[in-house]
């Protein structure tokens, strides 16, 4: 995935990759406590990768200095460390929410959404489409 030109990215292939490898240490009665810390980190260390490797492409190729984190996974302390790690070679800064407002972006979708409803964003049928799919490039600002 961090091969892929562009700045999409899925996990759902190492969701299954990580599934795959705990069902053969089941198998194998080999899932010990250890074997799921192994586990977890590799696939920590995988999804860090990614996302570093991503924010790294979007600020090379905009130009810009700044990124925002944001979401439960801008918590993540690791996270945080490789990415001041790769803005600092770019003389760039990433931003995050404090620890509590680190959460799932649920939350914050729904008000997105609201906001837009509110807004009189519907089709001609009067109701608002789900894109669960977005390109990033045909996102507008709301006015």
């Amino acid at each position: 995935m961090t091969d892929r030109p562009g700045l999409d990215f899925s996990f759902s292939g190492l969701k299954t990759h990580t599934l795959t490898a705990i069902r053969q240490l089941e198998a194998a009665d080999e899932l010990d406590d250890q074997a799921k810390a192994d586990v977890a980190r590799a696939f920590e260390e995988a999804v860090v990768d990614t996302l570093v490797i991503k924010c790294r492409r979007a600020l090379d190729q905009t130009g810009l200095k700044r990124i925002v984190m944001a979401g439960g996974v801008s918590a993540n302390t690791r996270l945080r460390e490789r990415l001041a790690l790769e803005t600092q070679k770019r003389q760039a800064r990433a931003y995050y929410p404090r620890g509590r407002f680190c959460t799932d972006n649920g939350a914050m979708i729904a008000y997105v959404g609201a906001q837009r409803l509110a807004a009189g964003e519907r089709d001609d049928n009067g109701i608002m489409q789900a894109t669960p799919r977005w390109p990033l490039d045909t996102l507008t600002a709301p006015r």
